[in-house]
């Protein structure tokens, strides 16, 4: 190659991105890894009634998605640590593009099933280290509101889910496939930011990736459970609040306009953010307990509203969710980013992630079957007990994470 030929090509490469665009990179694919999570929910009733799906059918497309992510966090939820942030996130990015446009063209619900796992094996590769990298781009010293923005950034994911969707299959045309066109679009762009950010720089000391079981560092691992709990907990709410809330919120309306209903939804999503945003300033051990109690709270919200068919009360409740998501699941993340040894963090990070999917996923299949063989009243009841008896946990473990600092300090001073 002569020196005109090599200064020609460098000149054509497109310059990295900053520290900061790194940043808001990483956040957005967060975001968008939610939103394609979220995107075929508002689309399932339209599967069944122009394929004629059963709720068997309909059910398998649901659970295609976790099954495959939990599979995708198992073999490869170190492959950022090793082989970097940028990289594991194309991968991860580049399977969610290929998941969403099966949607978009899908003729049959064969498709629906393939693109569905692809969403979740590129959830699988991308969130993880998109949640790495939120960390570890942030500006020198703020570190610890990476949480706040990833979680704000997952928040705007689910609610342009259910807005934009919701939207689109209410008032434009081509139900089945319009929204996934602009989602594939919004997901392409991104797809260009993240082939900018800077290269990964190999630490000789990592050695080869290869598929192995994913491991918490033993100084961490009461951080670990207090964190996992938490996420866990504010998945579970949000698995709960989606599946049961759509027709909760359809029997108090008495409309079957989803974007109406997508509307009602978001407002939790939108809360989220705020609380994420709001809560940044407050330690993550904080963040946690208080998301516990607030969940606690609003689970017997939740149930008394869908018993009164209390349309204000179930507003409330709507609210409130999303202060406890936000608060749970941001100060779950931080107490887990912020300390993770960094050649280990994105291995770390999958773990939490891990527990949250494999409960979220076993908690949504089994309300569904309940409400299936026992009415909706006797699903919610059901997850009202099960969140409950999570968000309780939460408080055991941040509790016992606290007392665990007292004693080290007390030693630490001697």
């Amino acid at each position: 190659m002569t020196t005109s030929t090599l200064e020609l090509t460098t000149a054509r490469s497109p310059r990295p991105l900053s520290r900061r665009a790194s940043f808001w990179t990483a956040a957005a694919v967060a975001g968008i890894s939610l939103w394609t999570s979220a995107a075929p929910t508002t689309t399932y009733p339209l599967y069944a009634s122009t394929w004629h799906l059963t709720p068997t059918a309909t059910t398998a497309i649901f659970a295609v998605y976790p099954v495959v992510l939990v599979a995708f966090l198992l073999l490869f939820g170190q492959l950022s640590d090793y082989i970097g942030r940028r990289a594991a996130m194309l991968y991860g990015v580049g399977g969610l593009l290929a998941g969403v446009l099966l949607f978009a063209i899908a003729p049959s619900v064969g498709w629906v099933y393939a693109g569905r796992a692809l969403m979740g094996a590129g959830v699988g590769l991308a969130l993880t280290p998109a949640t790495a990298a939120v960390v570890e781009f942030s500006a020198r010293g703020k570190a610890a509101r990476a949480s706040s923005i990833t979680t704000a950034a997952t928040a705007a994911g689910l609610a342009l889910a259910t807005i934009v969707g919701g939207g689109l299959i209410e008032y434009a045309p081509a139900p089945l496939h319009l929204d996934f066109w602009v989602l594939l679009a919004a997901v392409a762009v991104i797809f260009g930011f993240v082939r900018r950010m800077p290269r990964h720089t190999k630490d000789e000391s990592q050695g080869h990736w290869r598929p192995r079981p994913i491991t918490v560092a033993k100084g961490i691992r009461l951080l670990y459970v207090a964190s996992a709990v938490a996420v866990t907990a504010a998945y579970a709410f949000g698995s709960v609040f989606l599946a049961l809330g759509a027709q909760v919120a359809r029997q108090l309306i008495g409309t079957e306009n989803i974007f109406v209903i997508g509307l009602i939804l978001a407002i939790m999503s939108v809360t989220i953010g705020l609380t994420a945003i709001v809560g940044r300033r407050f330690a993550p051990g904080w963040l946690v307990t208080v998301g516990a109690v607030a969940t606690l709270v609003d689970v017997a919200f939740l149930e008394t509203s869908a018993r009164t068919h209390s349309l204000p009360l179930f507003m409330v409740t709507t609210v409130l969710g999303g202060v406890s998501y936000g608060l749970l699941f941001s100060g779950g993340l931080g107490l887990i980013t912020t300390h993770a040894p960094a050649h280990h963090r994105g291995g770390t990070v999958a773990a939490v992630y891990l527990v949250a999917y494999v409960l979220q996923g076993a908690i949504a299949v089994t309300l569904g079957l309940i409400a299936t063989a026992s009415g909706l009243g006797t699903a919610l009841l059901v997850g009202v007990i099960v969140i409950g008896s999570l968000a309780l946990l939460v408080i055991a473990a941040s509790t016992a994470l606290a007392a665990q600092n007292r004693r080290r300090q007390v030693e630490e001073a001697r």
